[in-house]
């Protein structure tokens, strides 16, 4: 299973770059404090996908955890095919000690391989009192937790120029009817409202998982999620047809939407922070806000700003993420130290190592906000933090990837294809389950 959105997810890397010198992570490897340097001599080996500045962020957590410790250890970059290196590497007898997973559905399919330790009863109770208990359960499989999730990403902030709300005259909306209606006192004012990334499917799953997870509530996205609820049930095509109001109205679309299905994620950013804009604002994750300071010198927080995904017909404001979790494999030469890094990641100590360094965003409320180098990330961690239970991983990645995660095929088609013509919602719904039920079988 390949890592969908890679690029994108590691984009909140470049967080750090947009939100100033705090987050460049200067300076050299930063001491957890004591310890009674009782690994000294052993190595942990740590695979992941991180590379470039997060993978050098995470080194420095690692570093902390060698102080504190007198452990060594040694990352391994594996790209974007988790599954498969490390397959490789325990079928080659050299598998690392800890895997961070970047999906749900990979973390199942390592524990129902057998391949996991379920981890320490140390790391279990420091989850149960510094998480909300939907982060254990997308970690568990069977009742037992495998996976402790230690960086997130949060995928329901809408960014926006504060120049063309401004020239418009509009505040960011609390509600999806209040933002459709900011958005075309925008268009009124010169401006397209929305950049929308249709050449990639994955925005658009997106789009719709914000809007069904607000509308439709957090039970009902769980059984969607699992395919336990049908894609024709009438809250999806109800959800459909929400997100079919934007699509349809070119007074909200940059160019109608011809021009969104070429519009790829990077290119919807640089119609709204871009030399020469055509819309005020662009719905998507944090990461926004890196390829906004890195491509076109915005300062996040000044001119370039973000609200929260706003709530849809009464029900909550949504708050959809994603994330790595950190899991120990049984055939690591040192899967104890290995669960001991465990240990030690669960805490807001090591946390708050990668939050000072930027680009980064913690699951765990122990973790002080201050810990966090400026109010942008910081505001996007508390959203991430106080919306506790409600919380719900992006659910394409829990599907199986015919589905939620193949270009030009399943999901992502099918929206492409209701972003070119939103007009049978009921249509789109029973070709999303046709498309669903396959893939849920195979």
């Amino acid at each position: 299973m390949m890592r969908r959105r890679t690029t994108l997810l590691t984009g909140c890397t470049a967080l750090a770059l947009a939100l100033g010198a705090t987050a460049c992570g200067g300076g050299g490897p930063v001491s957890a404090g004591g310890g009674d340097k009782a690994l000294g001599g052993q190595t942990v080996t740590v695979a992941g996908v991180w590379t470039g500045s997060e993978q050098k962020n995470f080194q420095k957590v690692l570093d902390a955890f060698s102080a504190k410790t007198g452990a060594k250890t040694q990352f391994i970059s594996t790209g974007d095919n988790v599954s498969t290196v490390v397959g490789s590497k325990i079928e080659g007898g050299n598998a690392p000690d800890v895997v961070m997973v970047p999906q749900v559905g990979v973390l199942q399919q390592f524990a129902k391989k057998g391949w996991l330790t379920p981890l320490s009863a140390t790391t279990e109770k420091t989850v149960d009192a510094g998480y909300a208990p939907v982060w254990k359960k997308y970690g568990s499989v069977d009742g037992r937790l495998y996976g402790l999730y230690f960086k997130a990403a949060h995928k329901s902030t809408v960014w926006y120029s504060p120049d063309a709300l401004n020239q418009a005259g509009v505040k960011p909306p609390k509600t999806y009817d209040e933002m459709l209606k900011a958005g075309r006192t925008v268009s009124d004012s010169g401006l397209a409202a929305f950049s929308v990334a249709g050449q990639d499917g994955w925005t658009l799953t997106d789009w719709f998982e914000n809007i069904y997870l607000s509308q439709a509530g957090p039970e009902k996205y769980d059984a969607l999620a699992a395919h336990k609820l049908k894609w024709t049930d009438a809250s999806v095509v109800k959800a459909l047809d929400t997100l079919g109001k934007l699509f349809k109205d070119k007074r909200l679309v940059a160019g109608g939407q011809k021009e969104a299905l070429n519009t790829d994620f990077p290119g919807s950013v640089a119609k709204v922070f871009g030399p020469k804009p055509d819309a005020g604002m662009v719905y998507e994750g944090d990461f926004v806000a890196g390829v906004a300071h890195d491509q076109f010198g915005r300062t996040i927080g000044t001119d370039a700003n973000f609200f929260p995904f706003p709530a849809v017909d009464g029900g909550k404001a949504p708050v959809v993420s994603g994330g790595d979790a950190a899991v120990v494999l049984k055939d690591g030469k040192n899967a104890k130290a290995g669960m001991k890094l465990l240990e030690y990641l669960a805490t807001p100590e090591a946390a708050a190592v990668w939050a000072k360094a930027g680009g980064f965003l913690s699951p765990d409320k122990k973790l002080d906000l201050s810990s966090y180098g400026d109010d942008v990330t910081r505001a996007t961690a508390k959203s991430l933090v106080e919306a506790g239970d409600s919380v719900r991983f992006d659910m394409s990645d829990q599907a199986p990837a015919a589905f939620g995660g193949t270009k030009g095929a399943g999901e992502w088609k099918l929206l492409q294809d209701f972003l070119r013509d939103p007009s049978d919602p009921k249509g789109t719904a029973a070709r999303l389950e046709s498309a669903a039920a396959k893939a849920y079988q195979g």
